[in-house]
């Protein structure tokens, strides 16, 4: 596949939220904000990082995903099917009777490893799966994508600390920090900070992230990782990013969008992508005239 660049990926990023609200919207069920938060970080990974593709959901080599936030598996869904591992005309069955699309992941899905969604369960499968890994020297790594709401769970540190004591180098988690869960503020409910403080005692290593920058995501994911070290980038990203009206309001948690909120968000998504596009003309023209 021909690398894109950062702002076909932008552009991509804008083209994913619609799809999110559009399917979200058909189905009069999902979760909006959390979906809007996380998927520049899917996009980069299934676009750049990850080396699985529908021809080698089989490979014993494939790199792992397991997306540990299951409720916002909405932005997993689209991006999968953009990416061709089932037909993007199945997104229509969202959260339909007899539809293998239902609210959290499951394996029914093709290139979902693993039923998620009781939240605080993603690490402790991702450290089994990067600990056969180790065991069998094999070469794939595991990555996956926590909220910063689940991690009051203890289950979760637990499963650090064992990902720690096995020298799990090839785990990558992935913090979706957008500061807001259900019932309100995270440090409201659940104060999990200082959380750098916190991976650093369990002997990780941290790094953080804007975690809606395609050129940062890139350049932090793609970095090796410390040798016997499993590494956790906390990815600061916005609840709803992308929708003025949703940015940071913890009601678009599970929130679907009315006619005139969707036509609202259509709007603010088509500007973003009309001035992507212009700056991409404007390179276009200085390439040439160079």
């Amino acid at each position: 596949m021909t690398r894109m660049t950062d702002l076909e990926l932008e552009l991509k990023s804008v083209r994913y939220r619609r799809a999110i609200l559009k399917y979200i919207r058909h189905a009069n069920a999902g979760h909006t904000g959390g979906s809007l938060s996380c998927v520049d970080i899917l996009n980069v990974l299934y676009n750049r990082i990850l080396r699985i593709s529908p021809d080698t959901v089989s490979d014993p080599n494939r790199d792992r995903y397991v997306q540990s936030k299951g409720h916002s598996v909405e932005a997993l869904y689209v991006v999968l099917a953009d990416r061709g591992f089932f037909p993007e005309s199945e997104l229509e069955t969202l959260c339909r009777y007899k539809s293998r699309l239902i609210g959290h992941p499951t394996r029914k899905v093709p290139g979902i490893e693993m039923n998620t969604g009781a939240l605080g369960h993603g690490l402790s499968i991702s450290v089994g799966m990067a600990l056969a890994g180790k065991m069998d020297k094999a070469s794939y790594r595991v990555f996956t994508l926590l909220g910063d709401g689940e991690l009051a769970e203890g289950s979760n540190w637990e499963a650090a600390m064992a990902a720690s004591h096995y020298k799990l180098d090839n785990l990558i988690a992935i913090v979706d920090k957008n500061r807001l869960q259900i019932t309100g503020p995270t440090s409201v409910v659940m104060n999990i900070d200082p959380l750098a403080n916190k991976f650093n005692a369990f002997g990780w290593k941290v790094r953080e992230v804007d975690g809606h920058s395609i050129t940062d995501l890139t350049r932090v994911l793609s970095m090796p990782p410390e040798p016997g070290v499993p590494t956790v980038v906390i990815a600061h990203t916005v609840k709803g990013k992308g929708l003025s009206f949703m940015e940071g309001d913890p009601k678009w948690h599970h929130g679907v969008p009315n006619d005139e909120q969707y036509q609202q968000a259509m709007q603010e998504l088509e500007h973003q992508e009309r001035e992507i596009l212009a700056k991409m003309a404007m390179l276009e023209k200085n390439r040439l005239n160079a």
